[in-house]
């Protein structure tokens, strides 16, 4: 019996969840997948597994180009060298059908562990803006057996046009169903305060709760006041997803 990852503040109606995984290399697709070894049923109803080779030589390049792919060839020119060699990959994607637990993401952590193990390259995870190694994959995300949903989410800040402040933003939220997270205008001493709150909504969300329409944020660090509003939709660049707009207070 494999243990289930359970939501347990799961409210219906929040969102769908949505995943999206690359991986590259060539994977043995008919090597049977081990239930204990990978603590997985195999592909979750509602998503599907497609396989691009010569034939498809567009997509499997389409994902190797860009700021995320320039990065990853600055910060591993190795790891990048073996991607652009490689002609064929796996797109594992789609909306899980039960999303009442996380067993959903347990099953393809596990699937996508089986591939690294049996051809596999990396894992690339667009939703996340990341590309994992196989070493670092399987620290972070296999071994813990546990959804541990900062693992799957990034905090990225980036200057507002007024000197001294910061935009604060996730991305990955869509994995779990539930909006991304966006604060605007977080001056320097607040940055600890601030990453403080979007760990525990990315955790809390993860877990299954929905936050409501002026939900008002309460942690001792941060001012009195702040709200959080729904806004965007899944065609958001800067998310891929909607999101909750955190305002300081007026």
């Amino acid at each position: 019996m494999l243990k289930d990852w359970t939501r347990p503040y799961y409210q219906p109606n929040g969102g769908d969840p949505f995943l999206f995984f690359v991986v590259y290399g060539a994977i043995d697709l008919e090597s049977p997948l081990s239930r204990s070894a990978y603590r997985s049923e195999g592909i979750p109803e509602g998503m599907e597994i497609m396989h691009y080779g010569a034939a498809q030589a567009d997509v499997v390049s389409g994902f190797r180009e860009g700021y995320l792919w320039n990065r990853l060839i600055e910060s591993d020119s190795e790891l990048a060298r073996q991607i652009a060699e490689a002609d064929e990959c796996v797109v594992l994607r789609g909306m899980p059908a039960d999303a009442t637990s996380l067993n959903f993401l347990r099953d393809v952590i596990g699937l996508l562990t089986h591939m690294l193990d049996h051809g596999g390259l990396c894992v690339y995870d667009p939703q996340m803006l990341h590309w994992w190694k196989r070493e670092t994959w399987r620290d972070r995300i296999f071994l813990p057996d546990a959804p541990v949903p900062r693992h799957h989410a990034v905090i990225l800040d980036s200057p507002e046009k007024i000197d001294g402040l910061a935009w604060f933003h996730t991305r990955g939220m869509r994995k779990f169903g539930r909006p991304d997270l966006s604060i605007h205008g977080v001056p320097e001493f607040r940055r600890a305060a601030v990453i403080d709150l979007c760990n525990r909504f990315i955790e809390l969300q993860a877990f299954g709760a929905i936050v409501p329409e002026n939900q008002m944020v309460q942690i001792p660090a941060l001012p009195e006041g702040m709200t959080c509003h729904h806004a965007g939709d899944v065609d958001d660049p800067d998310f891929n997803n909607v999101h909750l707009e955190i305002r300081w207070p007026s």
